[in-house]
């Protein structure tokens, strides 16, 4: 058998060959121990995960060719066809931007805490704990109404393909929160019981990911009549009655943003990934440009097939879904639109199992440091399967409760997932702008390798929200006026992004069109701030050190 030799003695000794893959492999788990040992925490995690499955659970997470079809009626009411092309341009500089700065962040100090261990790690100490502590919050209220919005998502999707199939169907609320339970009771399934599968699981839904985009492509560009490119390219739409154009062109942005959201999910799996210094950050930037090339790719062709279709029908499609009904005029086929959208929610499915796994990490690495109520509870790894599992069934009961919400008023139900965009961003942009205050001053001394410093950091040099931090550049970086470049136009971008999420779809509002995120992410940030100097405060003293 290659890489084993059989000796005189009856026993079997490792070939050269084999004992070097080996020693790789115990240097890559003796680098990610010490790394984790190096930030004050203890390897509790299993390691499963690599490159490529990693870079198929940030692709399948983003969903971004998926994500743009089902949000594509958001950018084309406000900026039509011209504002959601040069939309999702602007949101993939600034996405690959953002996330080249926080690539940086997570090399330096690859944990699942993600963007608040970093602002304990970066803040001045007067402030690190409140900071650190706020951003926590932020960061796992977002993950949990990312979880609930990508299961409504596909619930509703899968009612308006009923509609189309059954036009009589009245579609009703309630039946929507149970296909969202069923949707959540698949992600359960998928992370608790064959949890072990999930990182080859990956792979298999990376490539699903890659042949369903030419699977919905060539059929679309084929049978489809096609417009012109002059509208395609220069026709804007201001459909929600704003002074300008250009104000439109920013309000439908969220649809574009959304399509490229949770690609901090390898973050929050640091834990469980080899190399993850490397692979964390390599594995982002990779999914952002990968996933961009296939949403460009497909909101082109789109456009270019809704030609024949009027703004007004895209708009009040009984389904809810424009795409659909681009799907249904380029087939001219129920059953082959049906299809050909099944492909879609299937692959939301797969993301919504994802997004429990990322929202449950958050969840978890928070409560182990205190930073939650019943963090007791919360940080608990279960030792056979090692997973966080009082943790996924807390994110998973959230996204329930979230759905009865949508059974009174789907208006409530969308405010609430509304935290999604401004929870997310908001901790990017504390952990962004502190990182560039940090590389401004200097404070950041140059990286030394494993090999020549492969010594775990002592507890007084480790991460603490009392002591001193040795700041240290890891493997990924970029270095000198083009990092400081990248970081403050992904934080001019983030500040963009947030300030319009708050805005509503047209100027002229009522009850149903109000956008609510300003008091839903408003009463979270108020709620975590007199939680914590009411209670949080005297338990709460930023990443805990635990080695």
């Amino acid at each position: 058998m290659p890489g084993i030799q059989e000796v005189f003695d009856g026993t079997t000794q490792k070939s050269p060959e084999h004992t070097q893959i080996e020693l790789e492999h115990q240097s890559s788990y003796d680098r990610d121990r010490d790394e984790l040992a190096r930030l004050g925490k203890k390897q509790v995690l299993k390691r499963n995960f690599g490159f490529m499955s990693m870079l198929g659970f940030s692709c399948t997470i983003m969903v971004t060719w998926e994500g743009m079809l089902v949000l594509f009626l958001a950018g084309y009411q406000n900026g039509g066809p011209a504002g959601l092309i040069y939309g999702f341009l602007f949101v993939w500089v600034g996405t690959l931007c953002v996330f080249t700065t926080l690539g940086e962040l997570a090399s330096m100090a690859p944990t699942s805490g993600g963007q608040y261990y970093w602002v304990a790690m970066l803040a001045p100490p007067s402030s690190r704990r409140f900071l650190s502590y706020i951003t926590g919050w932020l960061n796992v209220i977002g993950w949990q109404a990312f979880l609930a919005s990508g299961a409504y998502l596909c619930a509703t999707i899968i009612q308006g393909l009923i509609v189309l199939n059954y036009p009589e169907y009245n579609a009703q609320r309630w039946h929507g929160t149970l296909l969202l339970w069923s949707v959540i009771c698949v992600a359960v399934l998928v992370n608790t019981v064959i949890v072990s599968l999930l990182p080859k699981l990956e792979c298999v839904i990376l490539i699903i990911h890659v042949l369903g985009f030419f699977a919905i492509m060539i059929p679309l560009v084929y049978m489809a009549p096609h417009g012109s490119a002059k509208d395609v390219f220069t026709l804007f739409v201001n459909g929600g009655g704003w002074q300008t154009t250009g104000l439109s062109f920013f309000v439908g942005l969220y649809g574009n943003v959304f399509a490229f959201l949770g690609t901090d999910a390898a973050i929050h799996m640091s834990e469980e990934i080899a190399n993850a210094s490397t692979n964390v950050p390599r594995s982002m930037l990779v999914s952002v440009l990968l996933n961009g090339t296939l949403g460009f790719a497909m909101l082109v062709a789109v456009l270019f097939c809704s030609g024949d279709i009027t703004a007004e029908a895209i708009i009040d499609t009984p389904t809810g879904y424009p795409f659909i009904a681009i799907f249904v005029q380029a087939t001219q086929s129920v059953s082959g639109s049906t299809g050909m959208a099944i492909v879609v929610v299937s692959l939301g499915i797969c993301a919504t199992i994802a997004f429990l796994a990322s929202a449950s990490r958050m969840t978890w690495a928070f409560a182990r440091d205190r930073g939650l109520p019943m963090w007791r509870y919360l940080s608990k790894v279960e030792p056979r399967s090692s997973i966080p599992l009082v943790s996924i069934l807390t994110s998973v009961t959230i996204s329930c409760l979230l759905a009865l919400i949508n059974i009174g008023s789907d208006v409530a139900f969308n405010a609430v997932i509304s935290l999604t965009i401004n929870g997310l961003y908001s901790s990017y942009l504390l952990a962004a702008g502190l990182l560039l205050w940090r590389r401004c001053t200097g404070s950041i001394s140059l990286p030394t390798t494993y090999e020549s410093n492969p010594k775990i950091v002592t507890e007084g040099e480790a991460v603490s929200a009392q002591g001193t931090i040795n700041l240290t550049w890891g493997p990924f970086r970029l270095p000198g006026p083009l990092g400081i470049a990248i970081n403050v136009v992904g934080c001019l971008y983030m500040l963009i992004i947030i300030f319009f999420s708050f805005w509503p779809p047209t100027r002229e509002v009522d009850a149903a069109t109000m956008n609510y995120s300003i008091l839903v992410t408003g009463f979270w940030i108020l709620f975590s701030i007199v939680y914590y100097f009411a209670y949080a405060k005297r338990i709460y003293k930023g990443p805990l050190i635990e080695i």
